[in-house]
């Protein structure tokens, strides 16, 4: 299997305070002059920025590769000049098949046709033959589920609606290589979900997908590799549940571990130490965990000398910042009072419980005081991880394919009869 896009060191540069067309007319010659007599002495002088630097990457046949990274990382740069929108300043990128792109829902839409209309003048604009239209017109129009305003004239549509027949359109494009970029933020909640199955659909028929979101989940469920660029370069790349969850932790500003060398330097005081915290999961430490298995929060302290009963306590906190829950190690081993030693304990959260997403970790180790607890060693965001819902096997999702709401989504049990 060959490479379906082969990019080699692409850049794209810039120039910051100074508009040159390519042409122009004798009175904007005229007028720019004049503007830089005047302004010649208070002029800034025009600057460089990079939008890309050096980025090369392959893409095999059949594989979808997720984009990811803050705004103004260049991602969207970087698919104008695999479309050929923009040339890139050097470098070349080779692209072997029929290309299809989703830059811009709504391109090539006029406000005076009908929706009707409109679907024919929209799949022209992205490539597609009259006779391949016709033949997915009914497909299209049931998709957006604006059937019964299809001969009513766009511009007595809804922002909603016009984004619902334009997207319509483009994901029932049949390229050999499909752009899409960050077309998942449109329409209501309802209409996203549809969006996503319809991108599952494409990921899963073989087609070479570059796949551009803010929506980590999707991501990660959707692509085979994602590549995570800042400042127009790439920092990381590989599957994509681990990129993803190495860019949210970054965000974040912790790991998946954590080791104190010193002990001195470590979180805690005369009684109690924290040595080490991890995130655990088949036998090993866990950037991106599978919500279907179970996760260990490993936690090394030392009791540094004879004194109060102590445990170990963990709190769960969400992306949103919502605490999903408490737990704390309530066996008779911590009734006793605390004897000088190292210790490793480790709590384990049962598969198809959490929900998607990035979770950070608060690790304590206390003393029972009352009413409260008296925290001995503690820290706050100590490791996070990002809990990835492949979406098969014995996922709590099932067929859906949006985003479930709220901090945690378990796996029942269901008992139903027929009356």
């Amino acid at each position: 299997m060959g490479a379906a896009i082969t990019a080699t060191g692409l850049a794209k540069r810039y120039r910051i305070g100074q508009l040159r067309g390519a042409y122009g007319t004798l009175r904007d010659s005229i007028s720019t002059a004049a503007r830089r007599a005047v302004r010649r002495e208070h002029a800034e002088r025009p600057r460089d920025i990079w939008a890309l630097k050096d980025v090369s990457f392959d893409v095999p046949e059949g594989q979808v590769l997720g984009i990811i990274g803050r705004n103004g990382a260049g991602k969207s740069t970087l698919l104008k000049i695999l479309t050929r929108i923009t040339t890139p300043t050097r470098g070349r990128a080779e692209i072997r098949g029929r290309v299809g792109s989703l830059l811009e829902v709504g391109t090539g839409f006029h406000p005076e046709l009908t929706g009707r209309e409109n679907v024919f003048l929209n799949g022209s604009v992205l490539g597609m033959k009259r006779s391949e239209i016709a033949a997915k017109f009914d497909e299209m129009v049931e998709f957006s589920g604006i059937g019964t305003f299809i001969d009513t004239p766009v511009k007595r549509y809804s922002s909603g609606m016009q984004v619902r027949l334009a997207f319509a359109v483009a994901a029932h494009l049949e390229p050999e290589i499909l752009l899409v970029d960050e077309v998942l933020a449109v329409g209501d909640a309802e209409f996203q979900r549809r969006c996503l199955g319809r991108m599952e659909v494409l990921s899963e028929s073989g087609r070479t997908v570059l796949f551009v979101s803010h929506q980590m989940q999707a991501v990660a469920r959707l692509c085979d590799r994602a590549i995570w660029l800042d400042q127009g370069q790439v920092v990381d790349a590989g599957e994509s549940s681990e990129v993803v969850a190495r860019y949210l932790q970054a965000g974040f500003g912790s790991g998946s571990g954590r080791v104190w060398t010193d002990i001195a330097e470590a979180p805690g005081g005369d009684l109690v130490r924290l040595r080490s915290v991890r995130v655990v999961q088949d036998g090993h430490e866990a950037a991106a965990v599978d919500v279907r298995r179970p996760v260990g929060i490993e936690i090394g302290f030392a009791v540094l000398r004879d004194g109060e009963p102590v445990f170990p306590k963990i709190k769960l906190v969400d992306g949103r910042g919502d605490v999903v829950f408490n737990a704390m190690d309530t066996s008779d081993r911590w009734l006793e009072s605390a004897r000088p030693a190292d210790y490793l304990s480790t709590a384990w959260i049962p598969g198809n419980l959490l929900n998607e997403g990035l979770i950070s970790v608060q690790v304590v180790v206390a003393s029972m005081g009352a009413p409260r607890l008296v925290p001995q060693a503690a820290i706050n965001d100590v490791v996070s991880f990002h809990v990835q819902d492949p979406g098969d096997g014995d996922s709590a999702r099932g067929l859906f394919t949006g985003q479930w709401r709220g901090v945690v989504r378990p796996l029942l049990d269901w008992t139903t009869e027929e009356r």
